[in-house]
């Protein structure tokens, strides 16, 4: 049988296992939020960790902690943030709305830890989780700052490399393949030619775009609650709390952090946090264009597309043998799918910010660090497995592209537009190209009509006149 040892908080005595870094009010937590097997995500632990060692570091220098205890403390919190300590931090994500069970799961581990630093004895209580440890705090700003910390450190430090790794290697990829000319689509339908590096352009300039609009969303994350306390005006905090502690987050992460100008909206609020999950959401729907795009174009190889041809990866069927399937774009796209579904809930989630409180912040915190790491993880696969992989079919390409009766748009100033239909479909309905077609219903000379419809010159602007 598993050992316990006794606990004690304002409610009364609890049993808490004997191994256990934290105490009462997280083993309450897990007793009475036995929902989903879902702990909060490790970036967010790091995130709290590190703002409880600033803490504790800016009470030290506010004489409000003996500098000993505080080194204590923001030793225990930083061996929390490196990781070590993982395990003893089961609260499920579906727990009281403020976040206070994962702050105070917290609050006793770094507690039990710094003791132990300080004594030797774990369980020597010389450093008390909420006197000590969460000095000058209160979970209702802490969490929301711990959501923002994560947030920020995730994307400037691993989406947003991501993105331009994928931008860089789509331009990259782009330039190699300018010679390439292939028939363009709307509505899935044959249209003009295009080139390949127009195309992939178009992709770029997408995963650009959404960089763009996620820095832009920085600016609100970077914006901490620290220091409003419980309702947002500041109380049992030192005025020189809230400074004291952005200085030292910002110094730890090298991200510009500052305290927010309304402490009473970043508390009832998460709208900085629902701007960011907008932008991520539209970069989802972003990647998974250009992966519907890729599984198009790679679709065959005899009854589809066939214009490029993907990396063989693993084998697509347990029954078909020889079956190969774009397999990272579909992950890719569940990835993304997943990070659209987020943001429904984030939003919602923000509309609860009941009077001084939001009270989804664990969920909030859950979904968009989830939304992160899907699109960081699937769109690094993508790029590395798909984009850098992908050969053309130049053959197939060409063969598609000279019998595309569409191009006869080209004629069009020349010859009007009705002659210019009724060519197109004699074309298509004799499966012949359509220079043969304009050579026998026009009086344009081969040498008008081999200018008019250069597939090269159809790629770029202006208009054709013979």
């Amino acid at each position: 049988m598993a050992e316990y040892r006794e606990e004690r908080d304002s409610l009364g005595t609890v049993r808490v296992p004997a191994d256990a870094l934290y105490g009462a009010q997280t083993q309450r937590a897990v007793d009475n939020f036995r929902i989903s097997g879902l702990r909060m995500p490790r970036p967010f632990i790091r995130a709290l960790a590190l703002i409880k060692a600033a803490a504790a570091e800016a009470n030290a220098e506010l004489g409000l902690l003996e500098p000993a205890l505080a080194e204590a403390i923001k030793r225990a919190a930083e061996e929390v943030a490196e990781g070590r300590w993982d395990d003893h931090f089961p609260v499920d994500v579906f727990q009281t709305g403020s976040g206070t069970s994962t702050n105070m799961n917290a609050n006793e581990v770094i507690a039990h830890r710094a003791s132990e630093l300080l004594t030797g004895d774990r369980n020597s209580r010389a450093v008390h989780p909420n006197d000590h440890v969460n000095l000058c705090q209160s979970s209702n700003d802490v969490i929301p700052s711990s959501i923002h910390v994560s947030a920020c450190i995730e994307v400037q430090l691993r989406l947003l490399p991501a993105l331009k790794k994928l931008e860089d290697t789509v331009t990259e990829k782009a330039s190699q393949l300018d010679d390439v000319i292939k028939t363009g689509r709307t509505h899935l339908m044959d249209a003009m030619p295009i080139r390949l590096s127009q195309v992939m352009q178009g992709w770029a300039c997408q995963i650009r775009d959404s960089i763009n609009r996620i820095n832009s969303s920085l600016k609100g994350l970077r914006k901490l609650a620290i220091g409003g306390t419980a309702v947002g005006t500041g109380i049992n905090a030192h005025p020189e709390f809230a400074s004291q502690v952005v200085k030292r987050l910002s110094e730890k992460t090298g991200i510009a952090f500052e305290e927010t100008d309304c402490h009473f909206s970043a508390q009832a609020t998460m709208d900085a946090v629902t701007e960011l999950s907008g932008h991520l959401k539209t970069t989802a729907s972003s990647v998974i264009k250009i992966a519907n795009d890729v599984r198009w174009m790679s679709s065959g190889p005899l009854a589809g597309l066939s214009e490029i041809t993907l990396p063989a990866l693993q084998p697509g069927s347990s029954i078909m043998p020889g079956k190969v399937n774009p397999v990272v774009c579909e992950a890719t796209i569940m990835a993304c799918v997943q990070t659209m579904g987020n943001d429904v809930t984030i939003t919602i989630s923000n509309s609860f910010g009941n009077f001084e409180l939001n009270v989804m912040l664990p969920l909030i915190a859950y979904n968009v660090l989830q939304s992160i790491t899907l699109l960081t993880n699937s769109i690094k696969a993508f790029t590395e497995k798909v984009i850098n992989g992908f050969t053309v079919n130049k053959e197939t390409i060409e063969t598609i592209l000279y019998k595309n009766p569409i191009i006869v748009t080209a004629l069009t100033p020349v010859i009007g537009y009705d002659k210019a239909a009724e060519i197109a479909k004699r074309a298509y309905k004799e499966g012949r190209t359509i220079k043969d077609v304009v050579r026998e219903m026009t009086d344009l000379t081969d040498e008008e009509i081999d200018r008019a419809l250069d597939v090269r010159r159809l790629t770029e602007r202006g208009i054709i006149k013979s």
